[in-house]
């Protein structure tokens, strides 16, 4: 088993190479990719030091059985023939593919049999907002159809990259210091702040964001569910957080939704308000599953149920799920 890191420097590609040592993911060889930048950096896995090299449009794909990418929608498009033209499966953690009919959006917890139509031998890790809360809509589709969710997210630091953390801190330290506040990675300051915006704005008023929310969700789950989204970046540094109204054709309780959790895969259930026991960012970043918590009838919906969930972006929202969706692929025999 031959696997590529495209983007091995970033963030996620950071992610990739501890999850796949974490998981002790069955390869034989690890190749890095990277820009002009990065490439000659070296990183350790399982002992060994290996280098980045320039990605570039040659036979270096060769042989490469799984190309897990993560280095934005405009590389992947560039470079998408360059790895797959010697049969190797791309796994691509941007929105490059994500809407398109040909290319499975998978979430293994909830329809990883997806990843087994991929005319193109690609498959689209979605946006980690979606990824998250699919793992958890998951359990309650299966106790009563959902016909709309309105969910609010936030979301930390580290939706924007390894930088963006960086400069969560040092804005931090620059107001406890009394000195002038940087911002490069934030349309504002983020220390002390929210800003409810996240990527760019449509023409219906939400952003691309939200709208990820929407369109993900109903090709993910395969389902005419309706979905409203509210995202809010927040000056928490990991994990993102939300906060979710689902309303069910039929009434859920709150102690069938608990079970329901409990049993969920990818999922902790974390929900004891007596003891203060919920899911909160701090405590989480790191973790591999999703946690819920909060878990309420809506007071403003006969049908409504109302829950609250963390999970680690990075993680779970982004190098983990690319992972399970290869561990699937092996576990199937359905990788070359």
């Amino acid at each position: 088993m031959k696997v590529a890191i495209v983007g091995a420097s970033g963030a996620v590609g950071q992610e990739f190479l501890r999850v796949l040592e974490e998981r002790n993911f069955p390869l034989d060889e690890l190749l890095l990719f990277g820009s002009s930048r990065s490439a000659g950096r070296k990183y350790t896995f399982r002992g060994k030091e290996i280098e980045v090299k320039l990605l570039q449009h040659n036979d270096d794909f060769k042989g490469v059985d799984i190309a897990f990418t993560s280095a934005g929608a405009g590389t992947t498009k560039e470079f998408t023939e360059t790895i797959t033209k010697h049969g190797a499966v791309l796994i691509d953690n941007s929105s490059a593919y994500r809407m398109d009919e040909d290319v499975p959006l998978v979430v293994p917890e909830v329809n990883p049999e997806d990843a087994l139509n991929r005319p193109r031998n690609v498959i689209a890790n979605p946006n980690c907002t979606t990824i998250q809360m699919v793992v958890a809509l998951k359990a309650i589709e299966g106790l009563s159809h959902i016909k709309r969710v309105h969910v609010a997210t936030y979301q930390a630091a580290s939706g924007a990259g390894a930088a963006a953390m960086d400069e969560l801190y040092e804005q931090y330290r620059q107001v406890l210091a009394n000195e002038p506040v940087t911002v490069d990675k934030f349309a504002y300051q983020l220390a002390f702040n929210l800003i409810p915006q996240i990527d760019v704005f449509t023409d219906n008023g939400y952003t691309k964001e939200e709208m990820k929310m929407y369109n993900e969700t109903r090709k993910i789950m395969h389902s005419d569910i309706q979905v409203s989204a509210m995202c809010v970046r927040v000056p928490a540094l990991r994990s993102h957080s939300e906060s979710i109204w689902v309303e069910t054709e039929r009434p859920i309780s709150p102690e069938e939704a608990r079970e329901a959790f409990a049993k969920g895969e990818g999922l902790v259930l974390m929900d004891n308000p007596a003891e203060k026991e919920y899911p909160m960012p701090l405590f989480l970043a790191g973790k591999d599953p999703v946690y819920v918590g909060r878990i309420r009838k809506d007071l403003a919906n006969e049908n409504g149920l109302t829950f609250w969930i963390v999970g680690d972006q990075i993680k779970k929202g982004a190098a983990l799920n690319a992972v399970q969706i290869a561990e699937y692929l092996i576990k199937v025999g359905n990788v070359k």
